[in-house]
C-alpha cells in the first residue's frame, strides 16, 4: 500500500520542523523544497538520520527542484522572510507576498489536487493570496494560525492554573496577530469554562500574552522567531487531512458569508478531515465579540487591498 506524501516548501526552522513533525506522526513520505542550493538536501538527509534513530520507516527527500512535490497530498507552505524584533506581520508583506506567489504557482503545476496549509506570515493576507493564484477551492487551501493560537493559549492557562494540558481546550479566532480573538467562554479546562476558574483581570492577562505570542518569542531569540510550535502545528493539521480525523479546530479559511464575511481570510473553527475543511462551524457570538472578530477582518482586508492595489495578487 502506498503511503502518504507531504510536501514542505520552506528548509528553514518552521520547514525543517514541520517536516520532521509530519513524518514522526504520519511514518509518510515527505518532500522538503528550497530555492537556496543545498539546504533541503542537507536537512532531508540529517532528518532522515533521525528516523532512522527513532527506527521510523518514513522517507525524507529534499532539494531545489519544485518537481520534487509530484503526488503530495499536502502542502505546507514555509517559505519567506521570518519577523525580526521590532518588525510587524504587515512589514513582511511586499516580500512575503512574491515568495508564496512562485509557491503557490508551482503547488498549482505539481499538486493540482493537494490541500495547502500556510504558514508564512502575516499568515491570513498570506493564505488569501495563495488560495487567489492556485485557484484551488476554498475547502482546500486553509493557514495554520489558529492551532497555533489556541495552543498558546491552552499553554498559558495550563501553567497559571497548575493543571495538565490536556485537560484545556482553547478557542482563539480571528487574524494571526495583534487583532486575534480569544474567546474565554468556548475555553474550557476539563468541561469547565475558564471564566469559572480565573479572574477576569487574569483571563485577560493570559489573552493579551498569546496575542503576544510570537512577538514575545522574537524579542527573547533576537535573531529568529517561533519555529517548534508553529510547524508541530502545521503537521498536525496534515494529519487531519491525511487521517479523516474531522477534528474540531481554530484554522484560518476562507470565509464566504460566515460570521458575516466575504472573500476575506479569518481564524474560525473548522471541521477538518479529508479533502480539507469540510465545514465552517458558526459559533453564537456576543456583541463584543462580533465587534473584536469584524475589526481583525478588516484588518486582514487592509492586508489583502495593499497586495492588490500594488498588483501582488
Amino acid at each position: 500500500m502506498s503511503r502518504h506524501r507531504v510536501g514542505v516548501i520552506g528548509a528553514g526552522n518552521v520547514g525543517a520542523t514541520a517536516a520532521q513533525m509530519a513524518a514522526l506522526r504520519l511514518q509518510c513520505d515527505v518532500a522538503l523544497v528550497d530555492i537556496v542550493e543545498g539546504l533541503a538536501a542537507g536537512k532531508a538527509l540529517d532528518l532522515s538520520q533521525a528516523m532512522s534513530v527513532e527506527g521510523k520507516s518514513a522517507s525524507i527527500v529534499g532539494g531545489s527542484d519544485y518537481a520534487l512535490l509530484d503526488g503530495c497530498e499536502v502542502v505546507v507552505v514555509t517559505a519567506g522572510v521570518a519577523r525580526k524584533p521590532g518588525m510587524s506581520r504587515d512589514d513582511l508583506l511586499s516580500i512575503n507576498a512574491g515568495i508564496v506567489r512562485g509557491a503557490a504557482e508551482e503547488i498549482r503545476k505539481r499538486a493540482p489536487n493537494s490541500v495547502v496549509i500556510v504558514v508564512t506570515n502575516p499568515l491570513d493576507v498570506m493564505t488569501w493570496l495563495a488560495w487567489k493564484v492556485t485557484g484551488f477551492p476554498a475547502t482546500r487551501v486553509m493557514g495554520m494560525a489558529g492551532v497555533l493560537d489556541s495552543a498558546r493559549f491552552s499553554c498559558f492557562i495550563s501553567r497559571e492554573l497548575g493543571c495538565s494540558i490536556a485537560d484545556v481546550q482553547a478557542m482563539v479566532l480571528g487574524g494571526h496577530g495583534d487583532t486575534m480573538v480569544p474567546l474565554p467562554r468556548y475555553t474550557t479546562v476539563s468541561g469547565v469554562p475558564v471564566t469559572d476558574l480565573l479572574s477576569g483581570e487574569g483571563i485577560s492577562r493570559l489573552a493579551q500574552r498569546t496575542r503576544d505570542g510570537g512577538a514575545e518569542i522574537v524579542a527573547l531569540l533576537k535573531t529568529g522567531s517561533a519555529y517548534y510550535a508553529p510547524g508541530g502545528a502545521a503537521a498536525m493539521m496534515a494529519e487531519c487531512v491525511l487521517n479523516g480525523s474531522r477534528r474540531m479546530l481554530p484554522a484560518a479559511a476562507i470565509l464566504d458569508g460566515q460570521y458575516g464575511e466575504k472573500n476575506v481570510c479569518l481564524g474560525v473553527p473548522v471541521i477538518l478531515g479529508s479533502g480539507g475543511i469540510e465545514k465552517v462551524v458558526e459559533l453564537p457570538l456576543s456583541g463584543e465579540e462580533k465587534a473584536a472578530l469584524k475589526k481583525s477582518a478588516d484588518s486582514v482586508r487592509e492586508g489583502i487591498a495593499f497586495l492588490v492595489e500594488r498588483k501582488l495578487a
